[in-house]
């Protein structure tokens, strides 16, 4: 099993990638920061489905950390990153240092507006440019077919989609399901962080706002469902940024009969900020 090839720098991905278009085939991106898991190598098997060939990117970007958050303990395994690649048979990684991706006097930053209002962004103000600016260049540099991104970032998945319309970049983007661990807590690279108790109780994220799903398309009130999700979420110890119900295609706080709606919910435990969000059926 060999590794795949890896390149650093945007002439070097650019060059690989040249002879796959000139052969016409299609390539798919999937971005990462890498500390890879069964969730990321679902997004390579849905780029695999609908390409011929597969980028993955590996780079943790520091625009969308505050200086108060885990830049530098942010998890790292690029050894075991590639083996997990090299395993799914990916095709090339790219994995490119700060300075590359944003090279001195750079002044360029996305912001987009519309779906990254609320949520995330009242938590995490800075978030959302540095997403948008990052992407922004990956979809440039690479020039996918097809982009994949997971639901468990489902409002960074709305912005990710406005920001490709509203630039007409030529990619399309692809959702891939949010994977679960056999208890149900959504896989993300920060559960390494979770002690084995914090681990234990983290279940309850995922099982209140299921709980309330299927509460509120059995007919309970919204609020009331919200807050009895809000109450179980903090007997488990957690301290809740947010628990909303959501438009789905525009994260408004206004649904639409008719129109699928999300709940998206975030909160610490011991210290570790946990994401999750489940569908919710329109209302009639």
């Amino acid at each position: 099993m060999s590794r795949p090839a890896v390149v650093t720098t945007v002439a070097e991905l650019r060059a690989h990638l040249k002879p796959w278009r000139q052969a016409g085939e299609r390539i798919a991106l999937v971005p990462t920061m890498g500390a890879l898991h069964a969730g990321h190598i679902s997004l390579v098997r849905i780029g695999q489905a609908r390409a011929e060939r597969v980028v993955t990117s590996i780079f943790v970007n520091p625009k969308q950390f505050a200086p108060t958050e885990d830049l530098a303990t942010y998890p790292r395994d690029f050894d075991g990153d590639l083996e997990k690649l090299a395993e799914a048979g990916v095709d090339l990684v790219f994995a490119p240092e700060a300075a590359e991706m944003y090279p001195e006097g750079e002044a360029t930053v996305v912001t987009v507006g519309g779906p990254s209002a609320g949520l995330e962004s009242d938590a995490r103000p800075h978030f959302f440019a540095g997403v948008a600016t990052v992407v922004t260049k990956l979809l440039i540099q690479c020039a996918p077919d097809v982009a994949i991104f997971g639901e468990k970032d489902f409002q960074q998945l709305a912005v990710i989609r406005t920001l490709t319309r509203d630039l007409a970049l030529p990619t399309e983007i692809v959702a891939g399901a949010t994977m679960r661990e056999p208890d149900g807590l959504a896989m993300s690279s920060r559960n390494l962080y979770l002690n084995k108790d914090d681990r234990r109780r983290a279940t309850a994220l995922s099982a209140a706002l299921a709980a309330a799903g299927e509460a509120i398309e059995d007919g309970a009130p919204a609020d009331a469902a919200l807050l009895s999700a809000r109450r179980a979420i903090e007997a488990a110890g957690f301290t809740i940024d947010y628990v909303e119900l959501r438009d789905a295609e525009t994260l408004s706080a206004s649904t639409r009969p008719g129109k699928p709606r999300r709940l998206l919910a975030a909160a610490r435990i011991g210290g570790v900020r946990l994401i999750d969000n489940i569908a919710v059926a329109a209302a009639e």
